[in-house]
């Protein structure tokens, strides 16, 4: 077990550590490579995994349904700890639901569950995404507009990519090819742009920032571990919905807060910190996952 988890944890870590020191030495401008990941790869990967034969989407209805279950399950026991520690929960609260699941989570999944773990993740990192996009903008600024959201192309790519899985319209084999090369180029980037964002930490909140790196993961896994024997799921289906807990907060809450100026150094904090602490939830996350 001990060696499984090994090889599955080492290479992303890895590859996060090569962003850090690059990051470190080069201090790189990642706008731009950020921007073509989130318009162009992200889209791309998303539509070819949920297009694939390898996804069904009956067969992973219910996996898709506890992931929303998670998200939502986290934010409720994560709304006492904001207001214990006087904290807006507008800040803290958000951070708590959406997790790590593209930058971490996809590598994460293909590692530990094989190529029938690809999809599946995928999904669970776009139903995410849709809601961080809805409920978790709204949670930030109750006035913000979702017109923007119609605009984004990882939505229209997950709406289409969902009407293949169902429908299977035939495709050319090269179309299909050459976006699942452009797809697959945002793992190892999405990895690399990550340990550039580690370098970035300032402690300035860090009290902030280890409580909700703890809470985080935990509240994911507690939910998790609850829903995935209510609702039946299969042994992977409860493995891969343990590991979509154990996650650490997304990038993407930081973003949202910056925008919508929601305290966006405590939620980098949080945010940033909670990715450092990743390296002790995530093996424990794989050994509830695999056991």
């Amino acid at each position: 077990m001990l060696d499984r988890i090994l090889g599955i944890i080492l290479p992303v870590f890895l590859i996060i550590m090569v962003g850090y020191f690059y990051a470190r030495r080069v201090k790189p401008d990642m706008a731009m490579v950020n921007r073509i990941s989130m318009t162009i790869l992200a889209p791309a990967l998303i539509f070819s995994a949920l297009a694939s034969k390898d996804f069904d989407v009956a067969a992973n209805g219910i996996l898709i349904f506890a992931s929303i279950g998670v998200v939502l399950g986290s934010g409720l026991l994560a709304w006492p700890f904001a207001r214990v520690l006087h904290v807006d929960p507008r800040t803290f609260v958000p951070p708590m639901m959406f997790n790590n699941c593209g930058n971490m989570g996809l590598p994460l999944a293909v590692l530990a569950f094989g190529q029938a773990g690809f999809p599946a993740m995928v999904a669970l990192f776009t139903i995410s995404n849709l809601l961080h996009f809805t409920l978790g903008t709204w949670l930030v600024d109750h006035n913000a507009r979702f017109t923007s959201l119609l605009r984004n192309p990882m939505v229209w790519s997950t709406f289409i990519g969902f009407a293949f899985a169902i429908v299977h319209p035939p495709m050319p084999e090269w179309a299909s090819v050459s976006i699942k090369l452009v797809g697959d180029a945002l793992i190892p980037m999405m990895l690399l742009s990550l340990g550039v964002r580690l370098y970035e930490v300032r402690w300035n909140d860090w009290h902030l920032g280890v409580i909700g790196g703890l809470v985080c993961p935990l509240t994911g896994i507690a939910m998790a571990a609850l829903l995935a024997p209510l609702l039946g799921l299969d042994r992977m289906q409860q493995g891969m919905l343990i590991l979509f807990g154990a996650l650490p907060p997304a990038v993407l809450n930081f973003m949202v807060a910056e925008q919508y100026r929601q305290e966006p150094a405590k939620v980098a904090s949080i945010v940033l910190i909670g990715n450092v602490l990743s390296v002790v939830f995530v093996p424990i996350g794989l050994v509830l996952a695999l056991r």
